[in-house]
């Protein structure tokens, strides 16, 4: 038997199987992306087995078929662009960005189809907590995209790069605490820019606008680094905005131990004593800008304080969130004592 007829043989009974499966199924017309694929696996210009040695494959924002198909064979996931790129011309997938576990030597069919699965695709994501200050932001974003934390670091304090008004001393405040999935390959200044825009969709499902921003969001951050129940972040922001209407001083700890770079719950008298804008010791009203990424919760009690005469509080018990709110000064200072009492039994608590 010469070569041609079996080849002739080969496609014949290939094209007696297409019809067999579309009279089986009632379908009319069969895609040509589909028979062609066929054809081409049985002439040898496409591999035909499930694959070899498993790989990763990365689809970029913005890629296009061609980039796709070029980059498959370059990978040895697909053996023939002409086969690869026109089978993706034919199908007209939609393709999804993100990292995919894939394996050399697959049909072109089959690298399409996992390519075009938006739940085959590993993406990075990252958590952000709601109170964390931007430096621990970058830190998160480092470790979960592998780029370098000054990549992040180099953005703090460029508000107007991410249309941000230049008034701002950095973008502390304005990432908007949330699980993100960023495609692989995006830049620091893009991961920035998607925390950013997500916290002026905040602001507007709130009506706020743009000239209270800042406003808002710093009372919100001392919120919610202050607060610790749910309930109590109304209750804390009424105490805040109650202090100010009294004409005193917000004397938050949060703040101070912001401004001078601190990490701990209790602040010295050398700290309170730091003149900086976030010194709420020393400052009247709020600090200058926000201290840390607040959350729609805090957002939402800084916009709607609860409704008592509240002056004072403190968090009784640092573990269950325990906390005293005072309309005096004496009261006040029984609510401070049973805290001293409960840090001088558990002195991890710093």
């Amino acid at each position: 038997m010469t070569k041609r007829v079996f080849v002739r043989r080969r496609l014949a009974a290939l094209l007696a199987l297409v019809l067999v499966l579309a009279v089986g199924s009632g379908v009319a017309y069969v895609n040509r992306g589909v028979i062609r694929a066929g054809l081409d696996q049985l002439l040898g210009n496409d591999y035909s087995g499930p694959g070899v040695e498993e790989v990763k494959f990365t689809v970029n924002s913005g890629d296009t078929g061609e980039v796709i198909a070029q980059h498959l064979v370059d990978a040895g996931i697909t053996k023939n662009f002409r086969v690869t790129y026109q089978l993706i011309l034919d199908l007209n997938p939609t393709f999804y960005p993100g990292t995919f576990a894939m394996k050399t030597h697959m049909t072109s069919a089959a690298a399409i189809a996992v390519l075009s699965d938006r739940n085959s695709a590993s993406l990075e994501r990252a958590v952000i907590k709601e109170g964390l200050r931007a430096s621990n932001v970058f830190a998160v974003l480092s470790e979960k995209t592998g780029m370098p934390v000054s990549d992040f670091q180099q953005y703090f304090k460029q508000p107007t790069a991410f249309g941000l008004s230049a008034n701002l001393p950095s973008i502390e405040g304005y990432l908007f605490p949330a699980t993100y999935t960023f495609v692989p390959g995006s830049s620091a200044k893009e991961i920035l820019q998607v925390m950013v825009d997500r916290m002026q969709q905040e602001l507007d499902k709130f009506g706020i606008a743009a000239k209270d921003a800042n406003r808002v969001l710093t009372l919100a951050s001392v919120v919610q680094k202050e607060a610790r129940i749910e309930s109590d972040f109304f209750k804390v922001s009424a105490t805040f905005l109650n202090r100010i209407k009294a004409g005193m001083r917000l004397q938050s700890d949060a703040t101070v131990s912001y401004g001078v770079n601190g990490s701990t719950v209790s602040t010295s008298a050398a700290d309170r004593a730091n003149d900086n804008p976030w010194n709420t010791y020393l400052q009247d009203g709020l600090p200058v800008a926000p201290i840390s990424a607040p959350g729609a919760l805090a957002i939402d009690a800084a916009l709607h304080p609860a409704n008592g005469k509240w002056l004072y509080f403190c968090t009784i018990n640092l573990e269950t969130g325990e906390t005293v709110f005072s309309n005096t000064y004496a009261e006040h200072e029984k609510a401070v004592a049973l805290w001293r009492a409960w840090m001088k039994e558990n002195p991890g608590y710093e």
